[in-house]
């Protein structure tokens, strides 16, 4: 009887391992398929014109809106019919923004905020909902950078280089996701750095910050798959916006020093087109591949010749 039972038992097992292992095959196959579908789809999408999406009338907030990068960000979605938010610490700035946007026809709110203070954040947060409505686009621009080596930067600016340059994106996120989701259309984009994906001399805390940016993008893109809230994260070489005066490229055919014209054309484009990620320029997507193919030394030559460990020598930063 004893015999008897084993051998049943046996012959369960063994139907069991036989039907976990073809459903672990089909599975392998599902994936293998759905890996080939994405390839083959985004290979068209290379030689083919991508449908943009209308942001007419839809509300978009922009962080350290008050220069730079932020403001033409600013001024380009308000040319397309937004409704835009101007977010930064810099009220003069953000009036004159403001001011920019309305003598172009368009509509503008502004709100001084200190991104470095989360409860500053929340306010704001709490203000642009009374006063103007929903945000539909929300856009983490603001950043600063120290420009100093590793030993030489002051302690406060570290702290305030992760306060601006990440935390504040977890606040922000935190207070405009819930309305996105409930209204069931909305984008979120974090304006990293490929600092955020290769280590520069000088810019240890920089870069430490946007590594932590692009990678809150990354795992806010993976929750949000399911849902018709779309991310996007832009990692852009040095802009000429003022931020980085002073910093050098070896190889400017490879690597540009971007104009910040150029640089918004693309992100706009990308929130058009519901592009995840954004590298400018596209030769930069070989930084985070080789620093994972290559030994580290040999990592490290190669960034030396393409001129990265010297590209901060002659920082001199916005005044």
């Amino acid at each position: 009887m004893s015999q008897t039972q084993d051998s049943n038992n046996n012959n369960n097992n063994n139907n069991n391992n036989t039907i976990n292992n073809n459903k672990l095959l089909m599975e392998i196959l599902a994936f293998v398929w759905k890996l080939l579908c994405i390839f083959s789809t985004s290979f068209v999408s290379l030689f083919s014109p991508k449908a943009k999406k209308d942001v007419k009338g839809q509300v978009a907030l922009v962080t350290g809106a008050a220069s730079g990068l932020g403001r033409l960000i600013s001024l380009k979605l308000s040319k397309l019919g937004c409704n835009v938010v101007l977010v930064d610490v810099n009220e003069q700035g953000l009036a004159q923004v403001a001011q920019e946007i309305k003598e172009q026809g368009g509509e503008a709110h502004h709100f001084t905020c200190d991104l470095s203070q989360r409860e500053k954040i929340y306010q704001m947060a709490r203000n642009v909902q009374k006063q103007v409505g929903d945000v539909d686009i929300l856009i983490n621009n603001a950043g600063i950078v120290t420009g100093k080596s590793f030993l030489e930067s002051p302690d406060n600016m570290i702290e305030k280089t992760f306060q601006v340059n990440t935390i504040a994106h977890f606040w922000t996120t935190k207070s405009f996701l819930p309305a996105m989701l409930r209204n069931g259309r909305g984008h979120i984009v974090t304006i990293a750095s490929t600092a955020g994906t290769c280590g520069v001399k000088t810019l240890a805390d920089y870069c430490a910050s946007k590594f932590g940016a692009f990678g809150f993008d990354e795992s806010l893109r993976q929750e949000l798959s399911s849902t018709p809230v779309k991310t996007t994260c832009v990692c852009p070489y040095f802009i000429n916006t003022g931020m980085f005066d002073g910093v050098k490229t070896r190889f400017p055919l490879l690597m540009p020093i971007l104009e910040p014209e150029y640089a918004v054309d693309k992100i706009v484009e990308a929130i058009q087109t519901d592009q995840e990620v954004l590298v400018m320029p596209k030769f930069c997507w070989l930084a985070p591949l080789m620093r994972f193919v290559l030994p580290v030394k040999a990592f490290d030559e190669v960034a030396s010749f393409l001129g990265l460990s010297d590209a901060m020598k002659d920082f001199v930063g916005r005044k």
